[in-house]
């Protein structure tokens, strides 16, 4: 899993990689700002979640653990006079039956303001939860569980959620459905205010892959894409397609499987352009992926990571902005605790990459990005979370400026 994986794993990457081609430009481009470095208690410990940002330029995000009962927190960050910038918690998650416990994934908003997010534990089942926030007066914040996984209906929702055209959430559990090997849901808001939840799909473990831990994409015509971290039809995990039926039902279809050696594991969740074409992360490589006549999708590698100073270990997602350059981070390489990349389409269907920064230990920095994507706000700064490093080595907010 993401959160967890396992440091000899990045290192044998990173060595192994080493010879498949020259260092691509490597000089830091931009200026790093620690925002926020988490003391380890009540403000939080350990944010994995990408942040967002209201139409104030306030950042919102989740800390994993830490808080009054050390199970988590929801946080804002609003920018302040002379580039300073305030941390509060928005809510502190109490662990029990009733709340959830250890929100891993980001936040979204709807159309009012409120907040939607999940935790992987917690609830009347203990299966994990799907949480909303609603804004009050005088800066207070109200929770409600609208649904607690049981097992059968997934469990572990790892991953942030999704908003379709009228309201419905969908998401991915790491674990449980059918099988056991997770599940995608839908949730539905009724009149009342409660929410119904439907599986579209229990992962097999087999050719359709296995444990999503990433969100969701949507495209134009309602269809549902995204990774699986294992399994597949080559058993390193698959690129899949959820599309709706008439009768209500859902068929999954795997558009692309992982080849292994070089390109293990789906990093993280997709993006689309305007063209249609979506683009993700495996362990050592960025890739494209074309739709074509049929149904059928064709796969380009884009960049392959040489585990040294250009990062190692892709195991964020991609965010791409109005030129068409793609930003990411890499969990090892760079300054060895990793790095902010940004890649840029060139002529003949080639692509540069450049690294904006590289996290070093010892010094206040982050370290070790990779859970999060990164967030562009409207002058082209990115912002992102490392779940380790700064100063009490409990992970930091940081913005990188062009």
């Amino acid at each position: 899993m993401k959160h967890t994986t396992c440091f000899v794993f990045k290192v044998f990457l990173s060595v192994a990689v080493l010879t498949l081609a020259a260092l691509p430009n490597v000089s830091a481009q931009a200026t790093e700002k620690i925002l926020h470095s988490f003391t380890g208690g009540s403000d939080g410990v350990a944010p994995e979640g990408t942040l967002i940002i209201d139409s104030k330029g306030n950042l919102y995000g989740t800390a994993s653990e830490g808080g009054t009962a050390g199970t988590g927190t929801v946080f804002e960050l609003s920018p302040g006079p002379n580039g300073t910038w305030t941390e509060k918690v928005v809510y502190a998650f109490s662990g029990s039956s009733s709340d959830g416990a250890l929100p891993f994934a980001g936040l979204i908003f709807d159309g009012k303001g409120n907040l939607y997010g999940t935790t992987v534990v917690g609830g009347p089942s203990f299966g994990g939860t799907v949480f909303e926030l609603t804004p009050g007066s005088g800066g207070t914040w109200t929770e409600k569980i609208l649904y607690g996984f049981a097992g059968t209906d997934g469990s572990e929702p790892f991953a942030a959620l999704i908003f379709d055209g009228t309201g419905n959430l969908y998401g991915t559990t790491l674990a449980g459905g059918a099988y056991g090997f997770g599940t995608v849901f839908e949730l539905v808001a009724g009149s009342n205010g409660t929410w119904t939840e439907k599986v579209l799909h229990s992962f097999t473990g087999g050719n359709d892959g296995a444990n999503p831990e990433s969100p969701l994409v949507l495209d134009s015509k309602g269809g549902l894409y995204g990774t699986t971290a294992s399994a597949g039809p080559r058993d390193y995990g698959a690129v899949f397609e959820l599309t709706p039926g008439s009768n209500g039902n859902w068929s999954e279809k795997v558009i692309y499987a992982l080849p292994g050696a070089g390109g293990s594991g789906p990093a993280d969740g997709l993006i689309f352009d305007s063209a249609g074409n979506l683009y993700g992360t495996s362990a050592t490589t960025v890739f494209e992926l074309t739709p074509g006549a049929n149904g059928t999708w064709t796969e380009k590698t884009l960049h392959t990571f040489l585990g040294g100073k250009d990062g190692a270990y892709a195991e964020s997602g991609l965010i791409l902005d109005k030129a068409g350059d793609l930003f990411g981070t890499t969990d090892t390489g760079g300054a060895h605790r990793g790095t902010v990349y940004e890649l840029k389409p060139g002529s003949n269907n080639t692509w540069t990459e450049t690294v904006l920064h590289s996290f070093a230990a010892g010094t206040g920095d982050g370290v070790f990005p990779g859970p999060a994507n990164l967030v562009q706000d409207a002058s082209g700064n990115l912002y992102g979370t490392t779940p380790q490093g700064g100063t009490s080595n409990a992970g930091v907010v940081f913005e990188v400026t062009p």
